[in-house]
């Protein structure tokens, strides 16, 4: 089955903290309280249902006086704990720390939500401002020695507590988090990780708008149509009204998507174009201009490399890993190295097998990284009668979104859906949904937010407005975000069957977030590790092309009538071609972000561009022709989303979830009693249980690598 490997930004919370960009602060507020708890919506929960943000009522002036009292409310609640005279207990410390910075826990979330999906100047002025600041604030808290002292005194005696099993979770939790933020480092060795802690801080802030920056400035504009022989006229139509949008009149402009190669390049006939398009987005962030990020993504690792010497690490992943499910890099790097051969083998066949067909053809070139996908694609049309411009026609957002995704959430849990237009939103195009569980009772808000946007950032992903929390009283709000080329007024949003496996990947998301049952905010919902979190979301890409779902929403938007049988067929033929050109920019992706993230700290600063070609070439993956899916300096997950040394898992999860998968189908596929045990013993189970236990609970075995080679067509 094609993957597709998207952005996933995910709010990891802290009680209260956002772990990345947002990850930290100080106590300097501005302006009258009392004024600002009148007029800012953030200053009070909301009236909403699910507590849902009023966007209607928030301003742009309204994040950063939230974020700074939020700082200073906190730390005056974490200092009160810290100098509680009362013997440490479990509910004193640990519970009293859980309820801290509800305020700051408010805004964030709003805030990473539109600097991500609909941001403006002054939000990355805020942004880049705060990001220190919020630094600062995480190390006031993490390093405090009394607050420690506090956590570890409980820790030390967790046995005698008599406190259940999640209870007793938290206290791991929050022992570990102490320790591997910093909490036993010297007085000395503390000021020198606070300082980098804020250095990174403000670089990650930086890399982010100028990465938005430079995908913006990367779109391909064409001043007559010839240029784009190929696209079809909606897709015409689309890049008009893309430029129009841009104010440029007359012209046709096709956007950046994230990764390095673009859809369109599958199908634009003009060589050049594809050329142009190409290296538009190979060197989106390397012109030499103030949205060059090599400088600021060298010295991010070079920090990293001495945040973990501080803390004791040989190098950054060694300290990352150690609470995910890999454990260690050399077991990422044993994980990989056994994907590479085949991986690369394929690749071999397949770049032979296309150069003959370009050979035979009579178009007389050489294989360039422009041409893969383009010819690619013709020759699977060729060799399976088979062109993606024939699904698109069933693919409507609309019944992808109620007759796919909601149907199968309807038959696997019993979830129902309703459209709410009374919630105010952050842009217009965005939609709300309440979410009822299998008795009828309210679950969740969702939103859903699908069409690209000059000021959202590339990719996918799934994040919380809003945490679940039993001790809080709180239920989850979530949103999807995806980066869907919108149409033309009065036309249909038409998708490739990539497109759609991408709603079924953030839908997964955004039912692990729906489905949290934790009593605390910090072990709740998708709070789990990096090589976890895209297990639930990857395994629900397996419904888009179950029978019994795909009947049920891939329709045609003309007829009404369903897809035939013939094509079905031809998707499910055609999912294992080109697995080695897929797999092999997968792996050099990963391989890149191990590379970066295992430097030690007597590595000097690198050379961006030199650094990844040699990296990439002494592990094999460093193929002209098969670019890696992100290049450095636009490789936005491990430099600002939190997935530093943790590519690599969408790739492990994969092995999860194509053999989570496989138990279905051998136990009667898509049924009520399946999704509930799914339910009930991986998806509300938050970060309560070991992982590995998790999923052996589930299936019976430890994960095995040979389902997701067969799924892939690799073995």
């Amino acid at each position: 089955m094609i993957r597709n490997i998207y952005i996933t930004l995910m709010v990891i919370l802290s009680f209260g903290l956002v772990s990345f960009v947002l990850a930290a602060a100080n106590t300097n507020t501005q302006g009258d309280k009392s004024s600002s708890e009148r007029n800012n919506p953030f200053f009070t929960e909301s009236k909403l249902p699910f507590q849902a943000p009023p966007f209607n009522k928030i301003k742009d002036s309204d994040y950063k006086p939230a974020i700074e009292e939020g700082m200073k409310q906190q730390l005056a609640e974490i200092q009160k704990i810290a100098d509680n005279p009362a013997k440490p207990t479990f509910e004193n410390t640990l519970v009293a720390l859980e309820k801290s910075g509800q305020l700051l826990d408010r805004v964030s979330m709003v805030f990473n939500a539109v600097t991500s999906a609909n941001t403006d100047s002054l939000l990355q002025s805020v942004q880049e401002e705060e990001a220190p600041k919020l630094a600062a604030h995480n190390d006031a808290i993490f390093l405090n020695t009394k607050l420690f002292e506090r956590v570890k005194a409980i820790y030390e005696k967790r046995a005698e507590l008599k406190l259940n099993h999640e209870s007793l979770k938290l206290v791991s939790y929050y022992y570990d988090k102490f320790v591997r933020e910093g909490a036993n480092l010297s007085n000395e060795d503390k000021t020198k990780l606070k300082k980098l802690n804020e250095e990174e801080a403000t670089l990650i802030a930086k890399f982010d708008n100028k990465l938005l920056a430079g995908t913006k400035a990367g779109a391909l504009i064409a001043s007559d149509t010839s240029k784009l022989d190929g696209l079809s006229q909606a897709e015409i139509d689309a890049a008009a009204q893309s430029a129009t949008s841009r104010g440029l009149t007359g012209k046709w402009l096709i956007p950046l998507q994230n990764t390095t190669q673009q859809p369109d390049l599958q199908i634009l006939t003009n060589r050049e174009t594809r050329k142009e398009l190409f290296e538009k987005s190979w060197n989106r962030n390397e012109l030499n201009d103030a949205n060059d990020t090599r400088s600021d993504i060298e010295r991010i690792a070079k920090i990293r490399a001495e945040q973990a010497h501080l803390l004791g690490f040989p190098n950054y992943a060694a300290w990352r890993l150690e609470n995910q499910m890999a454990k260690t890099p050399q077991a990422v790097e044993k994980f990989l190295a056994g994907l590479v051969p085949a991986t690369v083998a394929n690749k071999q066949k397949e770049a032979a097998d296309i150069q003959a067909f370009i050979n035979k053809s009579g178009d007389n070139i050489k294989l360039e990284p422009w041409d893969w996908n383009y010819y690619a694609n013709k020759l699977r049309k060729s060799r399976f009668n088979f062109d993606e411009s024939e699904v698109r026609p069933y693919f409507v957002l609309e019944n992808v979104l109620q007759k796919g995704l909601f149907y199968e959430a309807h038959e696997l849990y019993g979830l129902t859906f309703k459209e709410l237009h009374n919630i105010p939103v952050y842009q217009k195009d965005v939609r709300v949904f309440e979410v009822f569980d299998k008795d009828g009772s309210p679950l969740a808000l969702f939103y859903a937010d699908y069409f690209k946007r000059d000021n959202k950032s590339g990719g996918a992903w799934m994040d919380n407005l809003m945490q679940q929390s039993k001790l809080l009283g709180t239920k989850p709000v979530v949103y999807n975000i995806t980066n869907f080329t919108k149409p033309a007024p009065g036309q249909p949003a038409l998708l490739s069957y990539d497109d759609v496996t991408t709603m079924f990947h953030e839908f997964g998301h955004a039912l692990h977030g729906m489905f949290a049952d934790e009593e605390y905010p910090s072990l709740s919902g998708t709070n789990v590790p990096r090589d976890f979190v895209e297990f639930p979301s990857q395994f629900n890409e397996h419904w888009a092309l179950n029978p019994q779902v795909l009947k049920h929403y891939a329709l045609n938007y003309k007829t009404g009538k369903p897809m035939p049988q013939e094509l079905v067929n031809k998707i499910k033929e055609s999912l294992t071609f080109n697995q080695g050109y897929d797999f092999t920019e997968i792996l050099a992706a990963s391989d890149l972000d191990m590379a970066w993230h295992t430097l030690p700290v007597s590595a000097p600063l690198q050379n961006a561009d030199e650094f990844e070609t040699a990296s990439l070439k002494k592990d094999g993956l460093f193929i002209p022709q098969v670019p890696t899916r992100y290049r450095s300096s636009y490789f936005l997950h491990i430099w600002g989303n939190g997935y530093a040394a943790g590519y690599y898992a969408y790739l492990w999860s994969e092995m999860l979830d194509d053999d989570a998968y496989d138990w279905f189908m051998t136990h009667g596929g898509l049924t009520r009693s399946n999704g509930e045990r799914f339910r009930n013993m991986i998806l509300s189970r938050g970060a309560t249980e070991d992982y590995g236990k998790m999923f052996r609970n589930f299936t019976g075995h430890d994960p095995r690598i040979e389902t997701m080679l067969k799924d892939r067509g690799l073995k």
